[in-house]
């Protein structure tokens, strides 16, 4: 794999830090700012939506862009938006932070995702792209409980300086290591636009909304559930971050593997693993030793069908590739903002820390539900094309 691959890898390594590691640290967010543990949350929503609608329009204004530019010009956005939830005074201001540097994420992962795929030979594009995903997926291993633990004794503030290093880390990596390529063949956003006419793409989206979205129904409320149910300590969530790490690192590249095998049969065997697991994530969160088993798998299932459901678009959208994984990456994320509402909505509700679970397993269920008719339009499609004459010898 090319050596550029590691710049991405560092560069989705901080991006992955600062979007997760809120998680870990939503008690001590909601005491410093006098909201509750769902109003915290919120934080996790406002970023999500913003990398939802920041997306698109991000990688349009980047269009005419040669993409290590881009890249660039990406990551000082992602600084400055860390340096301001740092400094916030307000909870406004820290949710104004976190949308900064959300706005980044989807053009940085979308264009990334391409970038990575053509540094390859085409039968190893998803395994290129799974290595990208991989310093996201080390942002849960790493970053993330090392931010929880600083945050926990140094103060929450102190692990948004740290992510802002992060990006400054990862700005050097992509100025050093990644390749100057030619500008993009097409700027023309019609082109970009037109592939959205595809009903494959956007049932592709339409997966990843759900698919993903599944897990951070849960994973937005990993520590009231692990900390008021499991009867873990708060010392002890950065540990489960870690488990909840690793098992995203393995996943990550099973599952950029199997897609480049077999890409539909793979993603109906893990939107059902990961369906499955929410489900008795709301029985095991109850013991401290099953939970944690569930926090492993519940990790793998997840990012297990981030590689395939980014192909999946980027196959679909082969002719102009660039907005539409874009947009895929804002659909994880718009999937993330959805989860986390309605996780919220559960718990508000008087259900309990473990309901968001449910409500998980029915978005992955959904998300099976799409891929299967996914399936099936495409095997129509196959059987219904012309096909050529035999000649005569």
């Amino acid at each position: 794999m090319p050596l550029a691959l590691l710049a991405l890898a560092i560069g989705a390594f901080g991006i992955g830090t600062t979007e997760f590691v809120i998680a870990g640290l939503l008690p001590e967010v909601a005491r410093d700012f006098g909201v509750s543990i769902p109003t915290a949350g919120y934080l996790i929503s406002g970023y999500a939506l913003g990398v939802a609608v920041g997306a698109a329009p991000m990688t349009v204004l980047g269009t005419r862009m040669r993409r290590k530019h881009l890249l660039l010009a990406l990551m000082v956005i992602f600084i400055l938006g860390n340096v301001l939830s740092a400094l916030a005074p307000t909870y406004g201001l820290m949710m104004t932070g976190r949308i900064v540097a959300s706005f980044t994420h989807g053009a940085f992962f979308g264009v990334g995702a391409i970038l990575a795929g053509d540094l390859v030979a085409p039968g190893r594009r998803a395994s290129a792209i799974a290595l990208m995903f991989t310093g996201l997926t080390l942002a849960n291993v790493l970053g993330v409980p090392m931010g929880t633990f600083i945050g926990q004794a140094f103060g929450w503030r102190v692990t948004f300086w740290v992510v802002a290093g992060l990006g400054v880390v990862g700005l050097l990596s992509i100025a050093a290591l990644v390749p100057v390529q030619p500008r993009p063949a097409s700027t023309d956003i019609g082109a970009e636009l037109a592939v959205f006419r595809s009903p494959q793409v956007w049932l592709a989206i339409g997966m990843t909304v759900l698919g993903f979205g599944g897990v951070f129904a849960s994973f937005t409320y990993i520590a009231p559930m692990m900390t008021e149910v499991a009867g873990f300590s708060e010392g002890a969530v950065s540990w489960l971050l870690v488990l909840f790490g690793i098992g995203l690192v393995i996943g990550n590249l099973l599952g950029g593997r199997l897609a480049d095998r077999a890409l539909m049969p793979s993603l109906y065997a893990l939107l059902a693993g990961l369906a499955l697991v929410l489900a008795v994530f709301t029985f095991t969160s109850h013991a401290r030793i099953p939970a944690a088993i569930t926090v492993f798998l519940l990790g793998a299932f997840g990012f297990a069908t981030v590689p395939p459901l980014q192909k999946r678009v980027l196959d679909n959208a082969a002719a102009a590739p660039t907005l539409a994984s874009a947009v895929n990456i804002g659909a994880f994320n718009l999937g993330n903002a959805l989860a986390a509402w309605l996780g919220g909505l559960v718990i508000t509700a008087g259900l309990g820390y473990t309901a968001p679970n449910w409500v998980g397993a029915l978005l992955a269920a959904a998300a099976l539900a799409l891929a299967a008719l996914s399936g099936l339009l495409e095997r129509r499609t196959v059987a219904a094309a012309p096909r050529p004459e035999m000649q005569p010898v």
